[in-house]
């Protein structure tokens, strides 16, 4: 870093003394011209006001120490006196002024000083003066940048933290207070629209180094991003999205499908899995369940895309055991086909038919268009079109986990009746054979035997 250097000439002892005295009236005409010149500034708090005054103080004391210090060859903001500037300020004012405005603070001080150094100075002190303001401001600049740094990496990584905390909760389905405290501290406490994508990371780079490349991704895409790597898996979450019915034209950098796209390259190999859109971070957890189980299953499925919807893995992923992909399915293609009986016999027929429409026609006694008409219901139903191998395979999943999911009648034991119910009547053995004296060993002649021989 450069380091300013003592003036080249020392200045005369009446410089200093006016100096010394006049250390107030400069902290005063400083403050009047950042109140004049700079909206921010008064648009501070009291407190923060106070403190930046005192920062102010602490700048013009420890130049005029500076000065005075005959030792001083090769001051830094390392040195006890540079560091006296920014000593008195806590941590937190970094987040009420940045360092722009800490800079624009710097140069109002500066221009105080420079246009007040004639009323000081005597004459052959004034140009060394100017100097030494000059070189003074600039070690104060690179301080206050070495300030801001140290606090955006402690910032960072105190982020970092919460990131992984929220990324952590959300997988786990924690939407409880303390996640959403994490969120809003993070900015997410607002943004909606929001989706889990989930793959492996890329190899040879380090945790760091790809949660920042996923981020700075996800902003080109203009939207807003949390990653944590979590073993042998990525999980970002998205936010900022709109579900792909409302993504019109102009919002195409919105479209979860062609976020991820974006994003994938910043995956390692293998299968990247994109969960639903859900409202907000407090609902996400069902869509990194629902890319995390996709992640699982998709290995099922050797020619899926990438990226790839966990919804289209809806099939694999029942018969890895997913209950909620079972009730996906069931809920969108068995219940309401249920509702139209000859709509689900038509594609479950179909289905044992080899998907042939004459085949199924034939089964049906009904004319190949008819089978044709039926098929278009169905899709335009469930959204599946059977004549599609692929989907027609999700139809077939969700009817026979449908069926398996239809309560079965339970009948009574034999003999057992109902409470309530009324018997079958009851009648004594004599009157048994009513009606029918043929059944009724009676109507047998005493000289014959139950088979009628004599």
């Amino acid at each position: 870093m450069t380091s300013a250097s003592a003036p080249q000439t020392r200045l005369g002892t009446a410089t200093r003394r006016r100096l010394e005295g006049g250390a107030g009236a400069l902290t005063a005409a400083a403050l009047r011209r950042m109140e004049a010149d700079h909206g921010w500034y008064r648009a501070l708090g009291a407190e923060d006001r106070s403190w930046l005054t005192l920062v102010v103080q602490a700048a013009v004391s420890s130049f005029l120490t500076w000065l005075q210090d005959d030792a001083v060859g090769d001051a830094s903001p390392r040195d006890p006196v540079m560091r006296e500037v920014f000593a008195e300020a806590p941590r937190e004012l970094t987040r009420a002024i940045n360092l722009a405005q800490t800079l624009e603070l710097v140069r109002t001080v500066v221009d105080v000083v420079e246009h007040e150094v004639a009323s000081y100075a005597g004459r052959t002190d004034e140009r060394t003066l100017r100097e030494a303001v000059l070189r003074y401001s600039r070690e104060v600049a690179f301080g206050a940048a070495e300030v801001y740094a140290a606090a955006a990496e402690s910032r960072g990584a105190w982020d970092a933290r919460l990131e992984a905390l929220v990324v952590d909760a959300v997988v786990r389905g924690e939407a409880d207070d303390s996640m959403q405290s994490r969120a809003t501290a993070l900015g997410w406490g607002s943004v909606q629209g929001v989706a889990v994508v989930a793959g492996s990371p890329a190899r040879d780079v380090g945790a760091a180094a790809a949660v920042d490349a996923v981020r700075r991704a996800a902003a080109r895409e203009g939207v807003e991003a949390l990653a944590a790597l979590q073993r042998r898996r990525l999980v970002v979450i998205l936010g900022g999205l709109r579900p792909p019915a409302t993504a019109g034209p102009e919002g195409t950098a919105a479209r979860p499908a062609t976020v991820v796209a974006a994003l994938a390259e910043h995956f390692g190999e293998g299968p990247v899995v994109l969960g639903p859109t859900v409202p907000h971070l407090f609902a996400a957890g069902r869509s990194a369940r629902a890319a995390l189980s996709g992640l699982a299953a998709v290995a099922a499925w050797p020619a899926a895309p990438r990226p790839v919807l966990a919804d289209d893995l809806l099939p694999e992923r029942v018969l890895g055991g997913d209950g909620p992909a079972r009730r996906t399915l069931v809920n969108r293609v068995h219940h309401p086909l249920a509702q139209h009986p000859a709509l689900l016999a038509t594609a479950t027929e179909f289905l044992e038919q080899g998907r042939s429409l004459e085949a199924t026609a034939r089964a049906l006694y009904v004319h190949p268009n008819t089978v044709r008409y039926r098929l278009g219901r169905v899709a335009a139903l469930v959204g599946y079109d059977l004549t599609t191998p692929r989907e027609a395979l999700a139809v077939q999943v969700a009817l026979a986990v449908g069926r398996l999911a239809e309560p079965e009648p339970r009948p009574w034991r034999s003999g057992v009746t109902p409470r309530g119910a009324a018997g079958p009547p009851t009648t004594r053995l004599e009157d048994s054979s009513n009606g029918h004296p043929e059944d009724s060993w009676a109507s047998v002649p005493p000289d014959e035997g139950p088979t009628g021989e004599a």
